[in-house]
């Protein structure tokens, strides 16, 4: 039971960036937003979401790899 709540509780982790990068694409939209027609971005609210998924998922997913190397941090001593 207790690694079924824990994939569960690091799915939820991995899906708030993700509403909360849409969330914000309409907010943008709706506060911000063109209503002209010549903002491609955000005079369309399905486009302007869509992008803000996309910054919420790249926050998410985009540093997974991790750095090779020596770092100072654990540099041994010579």
């Amino acid at each position: 039971m207790e690694f079924l709540q824990s994939r569960i509780i690091r799915w939820m982790l991995r899906l708030l960036p993700i509403v909360i990068g849409g969330l914000g694409g309409y907010a943008y939209y709706y506060f911000i937003g063109c209503t002209g027609g010549s903002c491609p971005i955000t005079s369309n609210p399905w486009s302007s979401t869509a992008y803000g998924i996309m910054i919420g998922t790249l926050f998410v997913f985009g540093s997974t790899k991790k750095p090779q190397g020596r770092t100072i941090l654990n540099k041994e001593a010579d």
